[in-house]
């Protein structure tokens, strides 16, 4: 009888921290609120910001410094020399 072939280890999840610091009435609205739906706060916020998390970790992002308003200040003087 062929012996199972053994399952490849799954490559380790690395976790960071994030702080967040709320005001004394959004904490307790947000624990009634979390035992209101029987889950932990934790797991709360975690839901409600999952889809922003996930559409975007491969997006590229280009910081674009220029200023629109003060680029066109120059533009008459370039079309009339």
């Amino acid at each position: 009888m062929p012996r199972p072939k053994a399952k490849k280890k799954r490559k380790p999840i690395r976790y960071k921290s994030l702080s967040i610091t709320l005001t004394a009435r959004q904490k307790r609205s947000l624990e009634r609120f979390a035992k209101s739906r029987r889950t932990t706060p934790t797991k709360l916020i975690k839901k409600a910001i999952r889809p922003l998390l996930e559409n975007y970790a491969d997006l590229e992002v280009s910081v674009n410094n220029e200023k629109v308003n003060q680029l066109k200040l120059f533009d008459s003087l370039r079309e009339n020399p």
